[in-house]
């Protein structure tokens, strides 16, 4: 029987492999966690942990904005929304009342324009397209997933542009933000939200299909729901500002355009005293590109330890083409906006700005239509 030994430690041996890569990326992670704090501060390293700490969650668990979305208008499976609403609510309990004890903290407010409307309805389109929002590209590349590598750059690019030119966005036309901690109170905002968040699932229960196909297995997806509202709350606490993603993707754009010999100090966004700083200080100094780095090794690490990682695919040349396209689109489009699945469904729902409400609409209905894109390009389903 010595063979069927022999051929169980094989067997064994990918799963070994799996464990020590990812036992080595952890010590990096814990590595970069002291070098980061040394360098620029205890918080910094601090938001490098969180971010290590979203990219586990999200890849380990696959919890998807974008799949979630598509689940539902493909199938009528809500498992997906429902996650999403748990994590926003987890997170609007505990930052709501953080908000109203701690007036220096700072929530995810938004004004209410006609760039927010236009805006999230693009990028709910392009995001079926790229099969990734903002947290799911970065996730998705720190998986070695070609396509989403593929859409990074050019997510990063669209970020600086549509940044440099939000200013004649908003010129269009505006309204401030409308915060509702600041003006219902903390116990209304609750109230209100939680309300609305029931409803909602309420209604995505009602019309599910009687037998949608199963995404979703097990606990991971409520587990990593909880895990990312706390993480969420966090980093509230710690940075003083909610989760976000694509300023710091823009940032990165910037920097990059201004090592190419490019003079920003004239634009309107990337001109202004506040950016300006930004961009002549280290990159590890930004609350959001800090998180955003730690978000790709943290998938990284899921995806080597289950063995996920740099899966291979498959798709038609137009289909690589358009995943390029809709990575750009994401980055302009989420700047028209004032953030992304993260920083205004997510962070702006759970921190009580209006913003965030209309945004999932505008986006959900973006997303409609990607959904088609996707099948016109032969994109398939995705994961």
């Amino acid at each position: 029987m010595a063979w069927q030994g022999g051929a169980a430690a094989a067997a064994d041996e990918p799963r070994r492999a799996a464990r020590a890569g990812a036992v080595a990326l952890s010590a990096a992670a814990l590595a970069a966690f002291a070098a980061v704090t040394w360098l620029v501060g205890w918080r910094q390293g601090l938001l490098w942990l969180l971010g290590v700490g979203y990219g586990v969650v999200l890849a380990a668990a696959a919890f998807g904005f974008t799949t979630g979305w598509r689940v539902w208008i493909t199938h009528r499976d809500p498992v997906g929304i429902w996650a999403q609403f748990v994590a926003i609510a987890v997170a609007m309990v505990l930052c709501v009342p953080l908000l109203g004890a701690h007036p220096e903290l700072q929530g995810a407010d938004g004004p209410l324009s006609f760039s927010l409307v236009l805006g999230a309805f693009v990028f709910g389109a392009a995001m079926q397209v790229a099969d990734g929002c903002g947290s799911g590209t970065l996730y998705k590349a720190g998986l070695g997933h070609p396509v989403s590598l593929l859409a990074l750059p050019a997510f990063v690019f669209g970020s600086f542009l549509g940044a440099a030119q939000q200013p004649a966005w908003l010129s269009l036309g505006a309204w401030p933000a409308y915060s509702l901690p600041q003006h219902l109170g903390v116990g209304a905002t609750l109230a209100l939200q939680l309300g609305a968040l029931a409803l909602l699932a309420a209604w995505f229960g009602w019309r599910r299909a009687p037998q949608p196909p199963r995404t979703w297995r097990g606990p991971a997806v409520w587990v990593a729901a909880v895990l990312l509202g706390l993480l969420a709350t966090l980093n509230l606490v710690v940075a003083g500002q909610p989760w976000g993603i694509v300023y710091g993707l823009g940032l990165w754009g910037a920097k990059v355009v201004q090592a190419l010999g490019v003079d920003l100090s004239h634009n309107a966004f990337w001109g202004l005293p506040t950016m300006q700083a930004q961009l002549h200080a280290s990159l590890l100094a930004d609350n959001t590109s800090i998180t955003d780095l730690g978000m790709l090794l943290g998938a990284l690490i899921a995806a080597t330890a289950g063995s996920r990682s740099c899966p291979r695919v498959k798709l038609p040349a137009r289909a690589w083409g358009a995943s390029v396209l809709a990575g750009l689109v994401l980055g302009y489009s989420s700047r028209m906006a004032f953030g992304c699945n993260v920083g205004a469904y997510f962070s702006g729902i759970s921190t009580g700005s209006l913003h965030g409400w209309v945004w999932f609409a505008s986006a959900f209905a973006g997303s409609t239509l990607g959904v088609r894109l996707r099948t016109a390009l032969g994109i398939g389903s995705g994961r």
